[in-house]
């Protein structure tokens, strides 16, 4: 349980201290959008390169993985059944509603209860590359598309080189199947602007709460709980369902795939609606709510599997 706990309060505590950055105005207005900009545009990318030079490609051909691209596929489509039905949404609202119901936090959140409480690194390193290589570009291609108003195959093919968390994504990816070994001097300046990711993008959160009030009337709040309910109940299930009846995983398997799945929405998701503007209360919403109902889920089925 040490993991989950750890990595909760960290995350919230950082959160935190944003808030109240914002609440006294320690530095001014705008500031939030300012460090929103920095991590999407210098930080998180240098954090991606370092952390995927390092990864191992071999995990991503592996049971584990295809439980978690299938228990994906499910819960995007339940979530774009829900918007069809009851929400009807602008196609990157939707688009941004689903990543927020499966798009799961597996670098500050999902590294420390991967450590603590599954006892390896490696059941959240394929889930990383899978957001970072596949799902990343996918959505950021679909909200480049669709907030310019039209549809570009030119912009499809380009859009690797003009995201630079793409860029680095992809560089990082090359590095690790190559085997390339890069001088320490060379990663240096990476890890330290890298460093400045996670604190930026959960300060920038935080300072966007202040003000802000959860599920508020005429805000997407149907949308934020169907996320949610989708992210930290129904994601869980399904990848139990995989993983036991169909890819017959056990033991530590098991249990690390279903609490891979119960992890709560990825701050990465209000850090891409809040570069097109658009879902951005949904998001945020979201990936607050999905914080605090995850650390019951990942209890229960730690109680249950661990």
């Amino acid at each position: 349980m040490g993991g989950v706990l750890v990595g909760f309060s960290i995350i919230g505590f950082v959160i935190l201290i944003g808030y109240f950055v914002e609440r006294f105005s320690i530095v001014g207005e705008g500031a939030g959008w300012v460090l929103n900009r920095m991590a999407f545009f210098v930080a998180t990318p240098a954090l991606l390169f370092t952390v995927l030079s390092h990864a191992d490609v071999s995990v991503l051909f592996s049971e584990f993985l295809v439980v978690i691209v299938s228990t994906i596929v499910v819960g995007v489509l339940f979530y774009l059944l829900a918007a069809r039905l009851f929400f009807r949404t602008p196609v990157a609202e939707a688009v941004l509603g689903a990543s927020s119901a499966t798009y799961v936090n597996a670098n500050n959140i999902g590294l420390p209860v991967a450590i603590y409480v599954l006892g390896s690194a490696q059941y959240v390193a394929p889930v990383l590359l899978l957001q970072l290589v596949i799902l990343a570009p996918t959505i950021l291609a679909v909200l480049d598309i669709t907030t310019r108003g039209r549809a570009s195959f030119v912009s499809i093919l380009t859009q690797p080189i003009r995201n630079p968390m793409i860029v680095a994504s992809l560089a990082g990816v090359l590095v690790a199947i190559f085997e390339i070994q890069l001088p320490a001097t060379v990663l240096a300046p990476f890890e330290l602007i890298g460093g400045a990711a996670i604190p930026l993008v959960l300060l920038s959160f935080g300072m966007s709460l202040h003000g802000q009030r959860l599920l508020r009337a005429g805000t997407g709040r149907k949308q934020v709980l169907a996320a949610t309910v989708i992210k930290v109940v129904l994601m869980p299930i399904i990848a139990y369902v995989f993983g036991a009846f169909v890819f017959h995983l056990q033991g530590a398997e098991l249990f690390a795939v279903v609490a891979v799945s119960a992890l709560p929405t990825a701050q990465n998701i209000f850090n891409f609606a809040s570069r097109y503007d658009r879902a951005i209360v949904v998001t945020r919403d979201t990936v607050l709510l999905t914080t605090i109902t995850s650390m019951p889920a990942l209890l229960v089925i730690a109680a249950l599997l661990a």
